[in-house]
């Protein structure tokens, strides 16, 4: 996708899906499924009073989440992938703990951090962490070996060989894993978010569904979607950015 017809692809994507909900409302006739426009309506009129602090709370989440994964999951990965000997010490472990379904560890985490910030953001952490760091080991391990040899026979240290090789070499498989772990820590942030807590998208979406306000709860959605869609878009702009060779 390139640079300038992204925003363009991003456009005729909602518009379908306008349609597309459009069209059920229309056919089904039913309360629980408003038209988009009257969703739409709603969603300004309340925005600022009411939603805009739920969506900077699960905001805030995602990112601290994410941020703390990548502090921890790419130079893991990194040395993983270019160390032998890390590989066979911290690979069985990674793929022993790997598998595990992140949301049946809320439980643990509740009971061991109470119900507070803490506990949502490493459910977070948790989810993209693995991913960072099988992508960026299986992006190093993928570089030929003789692309090392011309920095050797410089002199170059693993420094120099972490910025000019390595981290270019895995920005693809990381930024990948980064944009297939967003979905997942979206929706377990949704879950997390109807215990303990007064505020973020989760807890404001089902108190609108307990009080049959489907108005208000099809807005939340709307919001939790677009945050979605912005951090998916913050992970394409970067992609551009930092891998731009790959679009020439």
């Amino acid at each position: 996708m390139k640079e300038k017809g992204a925003g363009v692809w991003y456009l005729y994507g909602m518009l379908i899906f306008l349609i597309l909900w459009q069209a059920a409302a229309s056919w089904l006739q039913l309360p629980i499924i408003p038209s988009p426009g009257i969703v739409l309506v709603n969603l300004l009129h309340i925005f600022l009073p009411q939603i805009a602090v739920h969506g900077l709370y699960s905001l805030w989440r995602i990112v601290a989440g994410v941020l703390f994964a990548v502090i921890v999951g790419v130079p893991l990965g990194l040395c993983m992938g270019y160390f032998s000997k890390w590989d066979r010490l911290l690979s069985p472990l990674v793929y022993l703990t790997y598998p595990i379904p992140k949301i049946a560890l809320l439980p643990v985490v509740m009971l061991l951090l109470g119900l507070g910030e803490v506990a949502k953001i490493l459910m977070i952490f948790l989810i993209v962490v693995f991913q960072v760091i099988v992508a960026v080991r299986d992006g190093v391990k993928g570089i030929p070996k003789e692309t090392y040899y011309p920095l050797y026979s410089l002199g170059a240290g693993f420094g120099d060989i972490f910025r000019d090789i390595l981290i270019p070499a895995s920005m693809p498989k990381f930024l990948t894993a980064l944009r297939v772990a967003m979905a997942t820590a979206v929706s377990v942030l949704f879950f997390t978010e109807t215990f303990g807590t007064q505020y973020g998208m989760g807890y404001f979406i089902m108190d609108a569904w307990l009080r049959v306000n489907y108005l208000e709860m099809y807005s939340g959605i709307v919001v939790l979607s677009t945050i979605g869609l912005i951090l998916f878009g913050t992970i394409d702009y970067l992609e551009r950015k930092l891998c731009g060779w790959q679009y020439k």
